[in-house]
């Protein structure tokens, strides 16, 4: 007798614009491949848009739920109704697993089911799987990286080119990098949401969206790059989750690196993520951060994941409290006076308040002088009472401009 033929994998989909339309498309293409690596066969069994479907008769007649409409109404609900109705979810939704993250896996373990959401956090970057997985039972102190394609792309063009912030955003969005509306992406927001995730599942604790703190690019001038490269130093948005004293610091802010770190060299819509980890030193991942296709890539290796067999479902092991602040390096910008003292009255401000300098240029004369300088490690709460305490000189033409260094190189 010959074997049965198993049935095929019904899948629905949920939603059709660039990510969705490019999962089809994949699926299609790949599914012999997915049937020689699982023994299942994936076809999708109904699709939901603005304009067609039905989500009760595509969860019946689907065995797995793909969520790619983003958003988080009604997203949540199609989310948890369809594991409680025993149907798998992928997603590639990380605002609705940053701010819903705790219910969605409660369910999602109540009903048995899994919940993969690989491409909500770095797109083709198999971070979540490696994290969760590779590392579930590691004890990780600290997660960061560069985790949005867009503002990575125009940090490295605003460097190359010396352009300024508005035009290469417009450069951004005419190829494809950027959204008509790019506010989540500049203005940190969607790296956040991304830091989220990677935090709860790092630490093994809750972390909301609301418990991040955040800040985006919008106000970087191009004379801050040229400066840098004088200092030797390149700038990222980065995202940092990292374990500090009894708790844990996660946010997201525009940095400087030295040449010599790992994520220095990392240009253009690409993202890369650090694991660091006293027993495996570190681990670093990169690769294409934005894109239909690469994306639609993870959220088949979901899939496949699902079919192949069962994956642990994120579970809460402590509740570590949030610490807002932190030592960090800084670079610091002032426009200043050109006249005598100038110098030692702004270092008397800075020592008096324990900032210690690092490097400084000058640059100018006259009404174009500007002191651009690293300050030491301190106290993010430190370093702006300095900043408060400047603005008030008579010498400073305009308020200070101040980003973040990091100083060190990685473990």
């Amino acid at each position: 007798m010959s074997e049965p033929v198993p049935k095929p994998v019904r899948i629905g989909l949920l939603g059709r614009g660039n990510v969705g339309g490019a999962f089809a498309e994949l699926l299609a293409e790949r599914a012999a491949a997915v049937e020689a690596a699982t023994g299942r066969r994936p076809e999708i069994s109904g699709v939901l848009t603005r304009e067609e479907g039905d989500f009760g008769e595509i969860l019946e007649r689907s065995d797995l739920i793909v969520e790619l409409m983003g958003g988080i109404d009604p997203a949540r609900d199609f989310v948890l109704d369809a594991m409680r109705a025993g149907r798998p979810v992928v997603t590639a939704n990380k605002q609705l697993l940053a701010q819903h993250g705790d219910e969605l896996f409660g369910v999602a373990r109540e009903a048995g089911v899994q919940l993969r959401f690989e491409a909500a956090v770095a797109a083709v970057i198999p971070i979540v799987r490696t994290i969760q997985e590779s590392f579930g039972v590691t004890e990780i102190s600290k997660v960061f990286g560069i985790v949005n394609g867009t503002t990575n792309f125009i940090l490295s063009e605003m460097a190359a080119s010396g352009a300024g912030y508005g035009d290469v955003l417009a450069q951004a969005q005419a190829l494809g990098y950027a959204e008509s509306d790019p506010s989540d992406d500049v203005s940190g927001a969607d790296a956040a949401a991304k830091m989220a995730i990677l935090a709860r599942l790092a630490f093994h604790t809750p972390v909301n969206l609301a418990e991040v703190s955040y800040e985006g690019i919008e106000a970087i001038q191009p004379d801050d790059l040229a400066y840098a490269k004088d200092l030797g130093l390149s700038l990222k948005l980065l995202g940092v989750a990292e374990r500090r004293e009894a708790g844990i610091s996660v946010r997201v802010f525009p940095c400087f690196l030295y040449a010599g770190h790992p994520l220095a060299p990392i240009e253009g819509a690409f993202n890369a993520v650090m694991v660091e980890a006293s027993a495996i030193n570190e681990v670093t991942m990169s690769g294409p951060g934005a894109g239909g296709l690469q994306t639609a890539s993870a959220v088949l290796g979901d899939v496949v994941s699902i079919l192949a067999g069962d994956a642990p479902v994120h579970e809460t092991r402590a509740e570590l409290p949030i610490v807002a602040d932190v030592p960090s390096s800084f670079y610091l910008h002032l426009e200043v006076a050109d006249r005598p003292g100038v110098l030692a009255r702004i270092a008397t401000v800075l020592g008096d308040h324990e900032v210690s300098v690092k490097s400084v240029v000058q640059r100018g004369l006259n009404e174009d002088a500007r002191l651009v300088m690293v300050v030491h490690e301190c106290l993010e709460s430190r370093f702006a009472a300095a900043l408060e305490a400047l603005r008030g000189l008579d010498d400073l033409r305009s308020p200070p401009r101040s980003i973040h260094v990091i100083e060190e190189q990685p473990a």
